[in-house]
């Protein structure tokens, strides 16, 4: 069984890039990981680790991380979990957060997980899905890739590190990881 168990709900591929981001990062310092949309995500028993995120909409979460949260509750309660939420656009710092939801809040208290950490997102015209994605995609402001890789690295080398795994290797800092 890997020692981490990635979960993600992304709507238009931002939150799945980071996901897979943290995955890589969490491999190379040397510990073995399975990634899943939230949808399909397995029961968390025998891993030793969780990590979800979601896409924030609205301040919303996606419903299947909710879902998941909702459905492991008692498990995840006796594993470490960490959360993130990806999502604000534009120039403002992404790093001051937004406020948890309060059906994030509730779910926290219940399984004791991390904080969510708050990424910026990407809104790309191209992939804008729904009338409110592609009116949000029409501003000039609010346009582009606004993901901090660094940040994002960052926080899964503490991750790996509190579960006492290796550091990862430099190569990987040049930019995100692809597959």
């Amino acid at each position: 069984m890997p020692d981490v168990l990635v979960i993600y709900a992304s709507k238009m591929g931002s939150t799945q890039e980071i996901a897979e981001a943290i995955t890589a990062h969490l491999c190379v310092a040397g510990l073995s990981v399975d990634l899943y949309p939230a949808e399909d995500a397995p029961d968390p028993i025998g891993y030793r680790a969780v990590v979800l995120g979601s896409a924030v909409y609205l301040r919303r979460w996606r419903r299947p991380a909710l879902r998941y949260l909702r459905r492991h509750t008692t498990t995840l309660r006796g594993l470490p979990v960490w959360l993130f939420q990806s999502g604000p656009c534009g120039e403002h710092d992404a790093s001051e957060g937004i406020p948890t939801p309060r059906a994030v809040r509730r779910l926290i208290d219940r399984t004791d997980a991390f904080e969510p950490v708050t990424f910026g997102g990407r809104l790309d015209p191209a992939r804008a899905a729904g009338a409110l994605a592609r009116w949000l995609s029409s501003s000039k402001e609010l346009r582009g890739d606004f993901r901090d890789w660094v940040a994002i690295r960052g926080w899964a080398r503490g991750i790996a590190g509190q579960l006492g795994a290796g550091e990862p290797h430099l190569a990987h800092e040049a930019g995100p990881w692809r597959p």
